[in-house]
């Protein structure tokens, strides 16, 4: 276990290096800079923004330093907004857009594995054809629309939600059910589908022979192998729901990450764009590590050595 961890921990390292590298001379070799946009700058203020930003000097020397202040936890200062650094955005913006992923991935995960369930137990009935009809719309609409027609519905013809804002626990609702239902959707079919082929394995076939409930057979012995696919997909989508939702977070004016990481790309803020990256990434990596370690107590059969 304690190999397998330290050898995962390695790749991430191995992993991130190349993402900033990437990351780092897409930017930089992108014709324009960081200060085209805005009128036309005396040389020789120019110059001085460059060295404030440490953008002058050769490209390699730029990388090395890079990477140096990378070392020491520094994100550098942000070319678009020029009095915070990089390391003050994410710090203001990842705790709200987290806590919206969060619940959002609570509600995908539970909804998702209990509808799931639910469709295999009751299979070819109206149970079944309900959740998937209605599966069935939550992945065909996407997010601009699912949205606005929560927010006509419960904050305008029955207003007990508010429109939108941060900071209260209503104003949590509305978003996470909008960020979270076409998952949802998703992990109930997946959910369905895995239960449906283990239901017919010889080891649930002798739990019912045993004169079990149907809802331990299900619940307890068959649900515990059916989720290994849920448990795989449940890795990426943790690291997709908390770095933020750009269009969830928009229809709700929701301070989050997602508008500071589409704005990096549109005025080629190099430093806040590659902190959004570096810390997706390094979420993406570090969940797949837990999901893999999950995989170990779930199914006794699976090893985590080479």
């Amino acid at each position: 276990m304690l190999r397998f961890i330290a050898t995962r921990c390695l790749g991430l390292i191995a992993i991130l290096f190349s993402v900033v590298t990437i990351t780092f001379f897409l930017v930089r070799l992108m014709p324009g800079g960081p200060f085209d946009r805005e009128r036309k700058l005396p040389e020789h203020i120019e110059k001085q923004l460059l060295a404030k930003y440490k953008l002058d000097g050769p490209l390699p020397e730029q990388y090395i330093n890079y990477l140096g202040d990378l070392v020491h936890g520094d994100l550098r200062l942000s070319t678009k907004y020029r009095s915070r650094s990089v390391n003050e955005i994410l710090a203001d913006s990842l705790p709200v857009s987290g806590l919206l992923g969060g619940i959002a991935f609570c509600v995908a995960t539970m909804g998702g594995v209990l509808l799931g369930s639910l469709a295999a137990a009751k299979q070819h009935t109206w149970i079944d054809r309900t959740a998937m009809l209605a599966a069935l719309f939550a992945i065909s609409l996407p997010s601009f629309v699912i949205g606005p027609l929560l927010v006509l519905v419960f904050a305008i013809y029955v207003p007990v939600l508010p429109v939108g804002g941060w900071g209260t626990v209503q104003s949590l609702i509305l978003p996470s059910i909008t960020l979270a239902a076409p998952y949802v959707a998703y992990i109930a079919r997946l959910t369905r589908a895995s239960m449906l082929e283990v239901l017919t394995q010889d080891y649930v076939r002798t739990a019912r022979a045993k004169g079990l409930s149907e809802n331990t057979v299900i619940y307890k012995h068959a649900l515990r192998v059916a989720i290994l696919p849920v448990v795989s997909f449940l890795g990426p989508l943790a690291a997709n729901l908390l770095t933020g939702s750009i269009v969830v977070e928009s229809i709700f004016s929701i301070p989050g990450a997602g508008s500071f990481f589409v704005n990096s790309v549109l005025n080629r803020d190099g430093f806040l764009l590659a902190g959004v990256v570096i810390v997706y990434c390094t979420l993406l990596v570090l969940f797949n590590l837990i999901v893999d370690v999950l995989y170990g107590f779930l199914d006794r059969r699976i090893t985590l050595y080479d």
